[in-house]
């Protein structure tokens, strides 16, 4: 279902919104869109703003290298959603991981690093070639890593 053209339409609408409205309600301890895949709050700077942005996203924990790999799907969508601009433009950021406030450096990924996480990333959840296959850009991967 998450591969599917319907979902893409729907969920960037909602699914974000639920996440941001539990984790408040929660206090940091549940992430809605957690049930189904890992999740960070992401708190980046914006690229054109400067403020504070706020953003729910799945992740890849790489718990071995004390880090986390963001994947910018944007659920199979024309254009790299919002949140990577702002880490492109300023890569240290916060996250909210399971509860915990962390300081991190978010770097692109390219080259021989990208496709060997982007393999890792298919085997942990294959839609993201569905996803891949449905646009055009190249969909940008980040790694996060502790301050």
């Amino acid at each position: 279902m998450s591969s599917t053209r319907a979902f893409a339409k729907i969920a960037p609408h909602f699914i974000p919104a639920m996440d941001r409205a539990v984790h408040r309600l929660t206090r940091g301890k549940v992430l809605l869109s957690a049930q189904m895949l890992p999740g960070v709050i992401l708190t980046a700077r914006g690229a054109k703003s400067g403020l504070p942005r706020v953003t729910p996203l799945a992740c890849m924990p790489q718990e071995d290298r004390g880090a986390w790999l963001l994947i910018g799907s944007n659920f199979g969508r024309e254009g790299h959603p919002s949140w990577t601009a702002n880490l492109l433009r300023h890569p240290e950021a916060q996250i909210n991981w399971k509860g915990v406030d962390i300081e991190v450096t978010a770097s692109l990924l390219s080259g021989e690093e990208r496709e060997e996480a982007w393999r890792q990333a298919l085997a942990f959840w294959p839609p993201y070639a569905t996803y891949q296959a449905r646009v055009t850009r190249e969909i940008r991967l980040f790694r996060l890593t502790r301050r």
